[in-house]
């Protein structure tokens, strides 16, 4: 009985020879596909709804993955916290994101894919909106703002972030302009920053 059992399954499986000559042109295929450029990477040309939904979910999961075990501070919704991000997001971060009141600027509407406006609802948690800012993403123009600036600043405009939506134009304007100290500033003091 066990030996007819084996040699049904034995009949099912593809061969060896045939599963290495079936990798072999995959392989081919994905290096003419890549060697060839058959796919249009332009940002003016969107992706495909597979390969947007595939990398969308990719972004989202990895995001998910790598945020956990982080800790926001105890002080994040302090006044101070959302102070200091304000001038740091209205410096590094407003010319994409925008914010309320900010119309969209040239670099803002040529991003593919699109910057999200931090100003409408978000769904993300604190730590994976820090893990974002710390490390970037790849494949879009967000960058890896932990390269230099220290985890407290990025702390800081988490603070800010989280308060940007329901926020009116007026007190955004009020927070960013009431900022206390200018990014050049901030930043005069951190390594390799001259």
């Amino acid at each position: 009985m066990e030996r007819a059992r084996s040699g049904t399954l034995k009949r099912h499986l593809p061969s060896l020879p045939f599963v290495a000559l079936l990798a072999a042109v995959v392989a081919v295929g994905a290096a003419a596909f890549i060697y060839l450029g058959v796919y249009n990477i332009a940002a003016d040309e969107p992706h495909t709804l597979a390969v947007y939904s595939m990398l969308e979910r990719l972004r989202d999961r990895s995001i998910e993955a790598h945020a956990r075990g982080i800790t926001p501070p105890a002080d994040l919704a302090s006044a101070q916290r959302v102070s200091v991000g304000a001038g740091l997001y209205g410096e590094m971060c407003s010319g994409c994101h925008l914010g309320p009141g900010v119309e969209k600027s040239e670099m803002s509407q040529g991003l593919y894919p699109q910057a999200p406006e931090l100003a409408r609802a978000q769904d993300l948690t604190p730590a994976q909106q820090f893990w974002i800012i710390k490390h970037g993403v790849k494949l879009s123009a967000m960058p890896a703002w932990g390269k230099t600036h220290p985890d407290p600043l990025i702390w800081d405009m988490v603070a800010f972030v989280r308060k940007l939506p329901g926020m009116t134009p007026e007190q955004y304007k009020a927070l960013v302009a009431s900022a206390p100290a200018d990014h050049d500033e901030m930043m005069k003091d951190m390594p390799g920053m001259k």
